[in-house]
């Protein structure tokens, strides 16, 4: 069954290779979706596939990559978008945030 969650990564997130970690490992389980670095520091993340490789990486990110401090991982169920690939969004003027 597909499932997807939005999430906001807070805590020592930026910085740590958070990002392309959390790539690696969605590629890994088979999660498509995005993430992107907030101006706030936080890490954001739209997570979807399957319901059981979607909590394995809903797990891995409340701990992240070995540099990262994960203080709060607020997770909302949204509506799967149907997306086929796991990307690094980057900000509209094409600057790494």
């Amino acid at each position: 069954m597909s499932c997807a969650v939005h999430l906001i990564v807070r805590g020592r997130v930026q910085g740590v290779c958070f990002r392309s970690r959390a790539r690696e490992q969605a590629l890994q389980l088979g999660v498509c979706g995005w993430v992107k670095n907030c101006s706030d520091g936080s890490v954001e993340i739209h997570a979807e596939g399957e319901k059981e490789t979607v909590e394995r990486f809903i797990i891995w990110c409340k701990k992240g990559p070995p540099a990262a401090q994960v203080s709060a991982l607020d997770i909302d169920s949204v509506s799967p978008r149907g997306l086929t690939t796991f990307e690094i969004q980057v900000a509209p003027d094409g600057d790494e945030q």
